[in-house]
Protein backbone atom coordinates (compact mmCIF):
# COMPACT_ATOMS: atom_id res chain seq x y z
CA UNK A 1 0.00 0.00 0.00
CA UNK A 2 2.55 2.14 0.92
CA UNK A 3 4.03 3.03 -3.08
CA UNK A 4 -0.22 3.18 -3.76
CA UNK A 5 -0.74 6.21 -1.78
CA UNK A 6 1.19 9.43 -1.21
CA UNK A 7 0.35 12.32 1.60
CA UNK A 8 -0.42 16.04 1.41
CA UNK A 9 -0.43 17.88 4.84
CA UNK A 10 -1.82 21.08 4.42
CA UNK A 11 -0.19 23.49 7.07
CA UNK A 12 -2.64 25.89 7.28
CA UNK A 13 -3.22 29.77 7.18
CA UNK A 14 -3.00 32.49 9.49
CA UNK A 15 -4.36 30.73 12.30
CA UNK A 16 -5.80 33.76 14.09
CA UNK A 17 -8.13 32.06 16.37
CA UNK A 18 -5.04 30.18 17.74
CA UNK A 19 -3.66 34.11 18.14
CA UNK A 20 -1.22 35.06 20.24
CA UNK A 21 0.01 31.18 19.76
CA UNK A 22 1.05 31.89 15.99
CA UNK A 23 1.83 35.14 16.41
CA UNK A 24 5.66 34.02 15.28
CA UNK A 25 4.54 30.49 14.10
CA UNK A 26 2.00 28.67 11.89
CA UNK A 27 -0.75 26.15 13.53
CA UNK A 28 1.25 23.25 12.83
CA UNK A 29 4.32 24.43 14.74
CA UNK A 30 2.13 25.42 17.73
CA UNK A 31 3.82 22.54 20.44
CA UNK A 32 1.64 20.46 21.66
CA UNK A 33 1.68 17.65 25.25
CA UNK A 34 5.19 19.61 26.03
CA UNK A 35 7.30 17.92 23.67
CA UNK A 36 5.62 17.93 20.15
CA UNK A 37 4.15 20.06 17.75
CA UNK A 38 0.98 19.24 16.00
CA UNK A 39 2.28 18.48 12.61
CA UNK A 40 3.75 15.56 14.39
CA UNK A 41 -0.18 14.03 14.49
CA UNK A 42 -0.57 13.48 11.05
CA UNK A 43 3.02 12.72 10.18
CA UNK A 44 3.12 9.77 12.72
CA UNK A 45 -0.06 8.55 11.83
CA UNK A 46 0.92 8.33 8.09
CA UNK A 47 4.13 6.49 9.40
CA UNK A 48 2.40 3.91 11.51
CA UNK A 49 0.02 3.07 8.78
CA UNK A 50 3.11 2.95 6.41
CA UNK A 51 2.56 5.99 4.24
CA UNK A 52 6.07 7.16 4.15
CA UNK A 53 5.98 10.32 1.45
CA UNK A 54 4.67 12.89 2.49
CA UNK A 55 4.40 16.55 1.63
CA UNK A 56 4.04 19.59 4.04
CA UNK A 57 2.58 22.71 2.26
CA UNK A 58 3.36 25.60 4.00
CA UNK A 59 2.55 29.44 3.77
CA UNK A 60 2.26 31.52 6.67
CA UNK A 61 5.22 32.24 9.35
CA UNK A 62 6.35 28.59 8.39
CA UNK A 63 9.78 29.41 9.60
CA UNK A 64 9.72 27.55 12.37
CA UNK A 65 7.92 24.48 10.86
CA UNK A 66 10.26 24.26 8.46
CA UNK A 67 13.47 23.93 10.52
CA UNK A 68 11.57 21.20 13.25
CA UNK A 69 10.35 18.94 9.74
CA UNK A 70 14.23 19.61 8.48
CA UNK A 71 15.11 18.28 11.96
CA UNK A 72 13.36 15.66 12.37
CA UNK A 73 12.30 13.19 9.26
CA UNK A 74 15.10 11.54 8.47
CA UNK A 75 15.30 8.03 6.08
CA UNK A 76 17.86 5.85 5.32
CA UNK A 77 19.53 6.22 1.75
CA UNK A 78 17.86 2.60 1.09
CA UNK A 79 14.26 3.88 1.17
CA UNK A 80 12.27 6.22 -0.66
CA UNK A 81 10.46 7.52 2.13
CA UNK A 82 10.32 11.33 2.68
CA UNK A 83 8.86 14.10 4.64
CA UNK A 84 9.27 17.15 2.17
CA UNK A 85 8.29 21.14 2.72
CA UNK A 86 6.63 22.32 -0.11
CA UNK A 87 6.34 26.35 0.30
CA UNK A 88 4.01 28.86 -1.51
CA UNK A 89 6.38 29.79 -4.34
CA UNK A 90 6.09 31.79 -7.41
CA UNK A 91 6.20 30.23 -10.66
CA UNK A 92 5.79 31.09 -14.14
CA UNK A 93 1.77 29.97 -14.33
CA UNK A 94 1.22 30.88 -10.82
CA UNK A 95 2.20 34.09 -9.00
CA UNK A 96 0.14 34.09 -6.06
CA UNK A 97 -0.07 33.14 -2.32
CA UNK A 98 -2.26 29.75 -1.35
CA UNK A 99 -5.79 31.26 -1.69
CA UNK A 100 -7.37 28.23 -0.08
CA UNK A 101 -6.91 24.28 0.53
CA UNK A 102 -7.73 22.66 -3.26
CA UNK A 103 -5.63 25.64 -4.30
CA UNK A 104 -2.59 24.88 -2.45
CA UNK A 105 -2.58 21.43 -3.72
CA UNK A 106 -3.12 22.88 -7.20
CA UNK A 107 -0.34 24.55 -7.07
CA UNK A 108 1.58 21.77 -5.54
CA UNK A 109 0.61 19.23 -8.42
CA UNK A 110 3.43 19.35 -10.71
CA UNK A 111 5.65 17.79 -7.55
CA UNK A 112 3.58 14.72 -7.04
CA UNK A 113 3.98 13.78 -10.41
CA UNK A 114 6.79 12.68 -10.84
CA UNK A 115 6.49 9.99 -8.07
CA UNK A 116 4.29 6.64 -8.85
CA UNK A 117 0.51 6.49 -7.08
CA UNK A 118 -2.66 6.20 -7.37
CA UNK A 119 -4.32 7.62 -4.22
CA UNK A 120 -3.81 11.50 -2.70
CA UNK A 121 -4.37 11.23 1.23
CA UNK A 122 -4.88 14.97 1.92
CA UNK A 123 -4.66 15.61 5.75
CA UNK A 124 -4.77 19.30 8.07
CA UNK A 125 -1.74 19.92 9.99
CA UNK A 126 -3.51 20.81 13.41
CA UNK A 127 -5.91 18.03 14.41
CA UNK A 128 -5.43 15.39 17.23
CA UNK A 129 -6.09 12.14 16.45
CA UNK A 130 -4.65 8.46 15.86
CA UNK A 131 -5.77 6.71 12.85
CA UNK A 132 -4.75 4.06 10.46
CA UNK A 133 -5.13 5.46 6.75
CA UNK A 134 -4.58 2.20 5.34
CA UNK A 135 -8.35 0.85 6.42
CA UNK A 136 -9.53 4.13 5.11
CA UNK A 137 -7.90 3.20 1.32
CA UNK A 138 -8.83 -0.07 1.76
CA UNK A 139 -12.08 0.63 2.31
CA UNK A 140 -11.76 3.03 -1.19
CA UNK A 141 -10.14 0.86 -3.19
CA UNK A 142 -13.09 -2.14 -2.35
CA UNK A 143 -16.08 0.31 -3.32
CA UNK A 144 -14.37 1.54 -6.14
CA UNK A 145 -14.64 4.98 -5.46
CA UNK A 146 -13.80 8.54 -6.69
CA UNK A 147 -12.89 10.40 -3.32
CA UNK A 148 -13.53 9.37 0.47
CA UNK A 149 -14.11 11.59 3.01
CA UNK A 150 -13.27 10.87 6.60
CA UNK A 151 -16.43 11.50 8.69
CA UNK A 152 -17.13 11.25 12.49
CA UNK A 153 -20.96 11.76 14.46
CA UNK A 154 -21.04 15.50 16.34
CA UNK A 155 -24.28 16.27 18.28
CA UNK A 156 -26.29 19.20 17.51
CA UNK A 157 -24.34 21.78 19.29
CA UNK A 158 -20.70 21.44 17.05
CA UNK A 159 -23.37 21.06 13.42
CA UNK A 160 -22.21 24.75 12.89
CA UNK A 161 -18.71 24.22 13.02
CA UNK A 162 -18.30 21.83 10.37
CA UNK A 163 -19.04 20.36 6.65
CA UNK A 164 -21.74 18.04 7.67
CA UNK A 165 -23.06 15.33 5.09
CA UNK A 166 -25.48 12.33 4.71
CA UNK A 167 -24.98 9.10 3.39
CA UNK A 168 -27.37 6.28 2.05
CA UNK A 169 -27.15 2.49 3.30
CA UNK A 170 -23.95 1.65 1.51
CA UNK A 171 -21.81 5.40 2.73
CA UNK A 172 -22.14 7.32 -0.72
CA UNK A 173 -22.27 10.61 0.01
CA UNK A 174 -25.44 12.16 -1.31
CA UNK A 175 -25.37 15.68 0.03
CA UNK A 176 -23.24 17.80 1.92
CA UNK A 177 -23.75 21.53 3.25
CA UNK A 178 -21.17 23.60 4.45
CA UNK A 179 -21.65 25.04 8.41
CA UNK A 180 -25.11 24.88 8.44
CA UNK A 181 -26.29 27.68 11.35
CA UNK A 182 -30.22 26.39 11.74
CA UNK A 183 -32.72 24.09 10.46
CA UNK A 184 -30.36 21.43 9.97
CA UNK A 185 -32.60 18.22 11.97
CA UNK A 186 -33.12 16.86 8.75
CA UNK A 187 -29.20 16.61 8.39
CA UNK A 188 -29.37 13.44 10.79
CA UNK A 189 -27.36 10.40 9.70
CA UNK A 190 -26.99 6.74 10.73
CA UNK A 191 -24.87 5.84 13.29
CA UNK A 192 -24.16 3.20 15.85
CA UNK A 193 -25.98 2.85 18.39
CA UNK A 194 -23.18 4.25 20.73
CA UNK A 195 -23.12 7.97 19.30
CA UNK A 196 -26.52 7.59 19.12
CA UNK A 197 -26.84 7.28 22.40
CA UNK A 198 -24.45 9.57 23.50
CA UNK A 199 -26.63 12.07 20.73
CA UNK A 200 -23.55 12.20 18.08
CA UNK A 201 -26.34 11.92 14.84
CA UNK A 202 -24.85 14.36 12.59
CA UNK A 203 -22.04 13.21 10.33
CA UNK A 204 -19.12 15.97 9.96
CA UNK A 205 -15.80 16.11 7.59
CA UNK A 206 -12.90 15.62 9.51
CA UNK A 207 -10.75 17.56 6.72
CA UNK A 208 -9.39 13.99 5.37
CA UNK A 209 -9.61 12.69 2.19
CA UNK A 210 -8.48 10.02 -0.58
CA UNK A 211 -8.79 11.30 -4.46
CA UNK A 212 -7.90 9.18 -7.03
CA UNK A 213 -5.33 10.36 -9.00
CA UNK A 214 -6.45 10.99 -12.03
CA UNK A 215 -9.87 12.48 -10.23
CA UNK A 216 -7.51 15.12 -8.46
CA UNK A 217 -6.10 16.37 -11.03
CA UNK A 218 -9.37 16.50 -13.28
CA UNK A 219 -10.83 18.29 -10.19
CA UNK A 220 -7.90 20.87 -10.24
CA UNK A 221 -6.89 21.85 -12.94
CA UNK A 222 -8.45 23.82 -15.59
CA UNK A 223 -10.65 26.10 -12.90
CA UNK A 224 -10.38 28.24 -10.07
CA UNK A 225 -12.07 26.91 -7.06
CA UNK A 226 -9.94 27.40 -4.00
CA UNK A 227 -11.39 25.26 -1.24
CA UNK A 228 -12.20 21.31 -0.91
CA UNK A 229 -15.04 22.39 1.59
CA UNK A 230 -16.33 24.83 0.18
CA UNK A 231 -16.21 23.77 -3.27
CA UNK A 232 -14.48 21.00 -4.30
CA UNK A 233 -16.71 18.09 -2.19
CA UNK A 234 -20.12 19.38 -2.34
CA UNK A 235 -19.74 19.89 -6.32
CA UNK A 236 -18.46 16.67 -6.67
CA UNK A 237 -21.37 14.57 -4.98
CA UNK A 238 -23.50 14.97 -8.40
CA UNK A 239 -20.79 13.01 -10.62
CA UNK A 240 -18.22 11.21 -8.38
CA UNK A 241 -18.43 8.02 -6.62
CA UNK A 242 -17.95 10.13 -3.05
CA UNK A 243 -17.28 7.71 0.38
CA UNK A 244 -18.12 8.17 3.90
CA UNK A 245 -15.16 6.27 6.06
CA UNK A 246 -17.31 6.69 9.18
CA UNK A 247 -14.63 7.10 12.79
CA UNK A 248 -15.54 6.99 16.01
CA UNK A 249 -12.38 7.42 17.75
CA UNK A 250 -10.97 10.17 19.52
CA UNK A 251 -10.80 13.21 17.17
CA UNK A 252 -10.45 17.00 18.26
CA UNK A 253 -9.73 19.88 15.78
CA UNK A 254 -7.64 22.32 17.10
CA UNK A 255 -9.11 26.06 16.28
CA UNK A 256 -9.46 27.89 19.13
CA UNK A 257 -7.28 28.76 22.25
CA UNK A 258 -9.54 26.80 24.34
CA UNK A 259 -9.87 23.76 22.44
CA UNK A 260 -6.15 23.75 22.36
CA UNK A 261 -5.83 24.09 26.31
CA UNK A 262 -8.32 21.63 26.73
CA UNK A 263 -7.00 18.77 24.58
CA UNK A 264 -3.69 19.86 26.59
CA UNK A 265 -5.08 19.01 29.89
CA UNK A 266 -6.84 16.09 28.96
CA UNK A 267 -3.73 14.59 28.51
CA UNK A 268 -3.07 14.19 31.84
CA UNK A 269 -6.79 12.28 32.62
CA UNK A 270 -6.00 8.86 34.52
CA UNK A 271 -7.25 7.38 31.15
CA UNK A 272 -6.94 9.93 28.55
CA UNK A 273 -8.88 9.59 25.11
CA UNK A 274 -5.51 10.55 22.94
CA UNK A 275 -3.65 8.05 24.22
CA UNK A 276 0.26 9.23 24.46
CA UNK A 277 1.03 5.84 25.25
CA UNK A 278 -0.01 3.90 22.78
CA UNK A 279 2.46 1.52 20.87
CA UNK A 280 1.79 3.97 17.69
CA UNK A 281 3.48 6.69 19.67
CA UNK A 282 4.10 9.88 18.08
CA UNK A 283 7.23 10.82 16.19
CA UNK A 284 9.13 14.01 16.63
CA UNK A 285 12.41 15.64 16.68
CA UNK A 286 14.92 13.86 19.24
CA UNK A 287 16.82 16.11 21.41
CA UNK A 288 19.57 14.73 23.71
CA UNK A 289 18.62 16.39 27.13
CA UNK A 290 19.23 14.90 30.79
CA UNK A 291 15.89 13.80 32.85
CA UNK A 292 14.19 16.12 34.82
CA UNK A 293 15.32 16.86 38.15
CA UNK A 294 12.20 16.89 40.83
CA UNK A 295 12.75 18.25 44.17
CA UNK A 296 9.91 18.67 46.80
CA UNK A 297 6.50 19.51 44.84
CA UNK A 298 3.24 17.16 45.25
CA UNK A 299 2.43 16.06 41.58
CA UNK A 300 -1.01 15.30 40.84
CA UNK A 301 -2.47 14.43 37.39
CA UNK A 302 0.90 15.77 35.64
CA UNK A 303 3.15 15.43 32.58
CA UNK A 304 6.35 16.35 32.73
CA UNK A 305 8.94 16.31 29.95
CA UNK A 306 12.52 15.80 29.68
CA UNK A 307 15.03 18.18 30.84
CA UNK A 308 13.03 19.75 34.30
CA UNK A 309 14.37 21.15 36.71
CA UNK A 310 11.22 21.96 39.24
CA UNK A 311 11.14 22.91 43.02
CA UNK A 312 7.24 24.09 43.03
CA UNK A 313 5.04 23.39 46.26
CA UNK A 314 2.79 21.58 43.79
CA UNK A 315 1.17 21.20 41.12
CA UNK A 316 -2.18 19.94 39.58
CA UNK A 317 -3.53 18.80 36.30
CA UNK A 318 -0.39 20.54 34.39
CA UNK A 319 1.65 19.70 31.36
CA UNK A 320 5.46 21.36 31.86
CA UNK A 321 7.46 21.15 28.62
CA UNK A 322 10.94 20.61 27.79
CA UNK A 323 13.57 22.61 30.16
CA UNK A 324 10.94 24.42 32.43
CA UNK A 325 12.75 25.33 35.61
CA UNK A 326 10.06 26.28 38.51
CA UNK A 327 11.33 27.75 42.04
CA UNK A 328 10.93 27.27 45.17
CA UNK A 329 7.27 26.95 47.01
CA UNK A 330 5.25 27.95 43.14
CA UNK A 331 1.70 26.53 43.01
CA UNK A 332 0.47 25.17 39.30
CA UNK A 333 -2.65 24.71 38.55
CA UNK A 334 -4.68 23.56 35.17
CA UNK A 335 -1.85 24.86 33.26
CA UNK A 336 0.38 24.14 30.07
CA UNK A 337 3.97 25.25 30.08
CA UNK A 338 5.89 25.30 26.90
CA UNK A 339 9.18 25.25 28.36
CA UNK A 340 12.23 26.68 26.34
CA UNK A 341 14.39 26.43 23.25
CA UNK A 342 17.64 26.53 25.47
CA UNK A 343 19.22 26.62 29.28
CA UNK A 344 20.15 29.49 30.62
CA UNK A 345 23.97 28.97 31.96
CA UNK A 346 25.27 29.51 35.01
CA UNK A 347 26.87 32.56 34.78
CA UNK A 348 23.78 34.28 32.54
CA UNK A 349 21.55 33.34 35.96
CA UNK A 350 23.70 34.51 38.59
CA UNK A 351 23.65 37.71 36.24
CA UNK A 352 20.31 38.04 36.14
CA UNK A 353 19.91 37.96 39.73
CA UNK A 354 22.90 40.02 40.91
CA UNK A 355 20.28 42.89 37.88
CA UNK A 356 17.27 42.22 39.74
CA UNK A 357 15.74 40.51 36.52
CA UNK A 358 13.42 37.41 36.68
CA UNK A 359 15.90 33.87 35.16
CA UNK A 360 14.51 31.90 31.84
CA UNK A 361 11.19 29.98 33.65
CA UNK A 362 8.90 30.37 36.65
CA UNK A 363 10.26 32.22 40.12
CA UNK A 364 9.56 31.23 43.90
CA UNK A 365 6.46 31.26 45.18
CA UNK A 366 4.57 32.34 42.33
CA UNK A 367 0.65 30.86 41.91
CA UNK A 368 -0.44 30.70 38.01
CA UNK A 369 -3.59 28.79 37.50
CA UNK A 370 -5.79 28.16 34.12
CA UNK A 371 -2.90 29.32 31.89
CA UNK A 372 -0.79 28.62 28.97
CA UNK A 373 2.83 30.24 29.11
CA UNK A 374 4.57 30.27 25.81
CA UNK A 375 8.16 29.62 25.00
CA UNK A 376 11.08 31.24 26.63
CA UNK A 377 9.32 33.07 29.39
CA UNK A 378 10.74 35.27 32.28
CA UNK A 379 8.38 34.97 35.37
CA UNK A 380 9.75 36.71 38.36
CA UNK A 381 8.91 35.86 41.81
CA UNK A 382 6.01 36.41 43.71
CA UNK A 383 3.98 36.65 40.30
CA UNK A 384 0.06 35.89 40.27
CA UNK A 385 -0.88 35.16 37.69
CA UNK A 386 -5.34 34.35 37.47
CA UNK A 387 -5.47 33.65 40.79
CA UNK A 388 -6.85 36.79 41.66
CA UNK A 389 -10.70 36.65 40.26
CA UNK A 390 -11.81 37.09 36.46
CA UNK A 391 -10.51 38.54 34.21
CA UNK A 392 -12.03 40.01 31.24
CA UNK A 393 -10.91 38.98 27.79
CA UNK A 394 -8.57 41.16 25.40
CA UNK A 395 -4.70 41.52 24.33
CA UNK A 396 -2.39 43.01 26.14
CA UNK A 397 1.16 43.82 25.81
CA UNK A 398 2.53 40.76 26.97
CA UNK A 399 -0.31 38.41 27.69
CA UNK A 400 -3.92 37.81 26.19
CA UNK A 401 -7.24 36.22 27.70
CA UNK A 402 -9.65 34.06 26.33
CA UNK A 403 -12.51 32.71 27.97
CA UNK A 404 -10.97 32.82 31.55
CA UNK A 405 -7.24 31.00 30.12
CA UNK A 406 -4.21 33.92 30.75
CA UNK A 407 -1.99 33.11 27.01
CA UNK A 408 1.69 34.48 28.07
CA UNK A 409 3.33 35.38 25.07
CA UNK A 410 6.70 34.06 23.68
CA UNK A 411 9.60 35.76 25.15
CA UNK A 412 7.71 37.59 27.71
CA UNK A 413 9.12 38.95 30.92
CA UNK A 414 7.22 39.38 34.05
CA UNK A 415 8.96 41.33 36.25
CA UNK A 416 9.21 40.54 40.57
CA UNK A 417 5.65 40.81 42.30
CA UNK A 418 3.71 41.38 39.25
CA UNK A 419 -0.24 40.40 39.25
CA UNK A 420 -2.11 39.39 36.61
Amino acid sequence: MTLKAICIVLGGGQGSRLFPLTATRSKPAVPIAGKYRLVDIPISNCLHSGINRIFVLTQFNSASLNKHIKNTYHFSSFTNAFVDILAAEQTPTSISWFQGTADAVRQSLHHLSVHEFEYVLILSGDQLYQMDFIEMIEQHEAKKADISIATIPVPAADVPGFGILKTDEENWITSFIEKPKSNFESWRSEVSEEMEASGRIYLASMGIYVFNRKVLYDLLQGNERTDFGKEIIPQSISNHKVLSYQYEGYWTDIGTIPSFFEANLELTDDIPSFNLFDKNHIYTRSRMLPPSKISGPTLTNTIISDGCIINASHITRSVIGIRTRIGFDTIIENCYIMGSDNYQTLEQIAQSRLNGTPIMGIGDRCCIKNAIIDKNCYIGNDVRINCDGELENGDYDKYTVMDGIVVLKKRAVIPDGTII
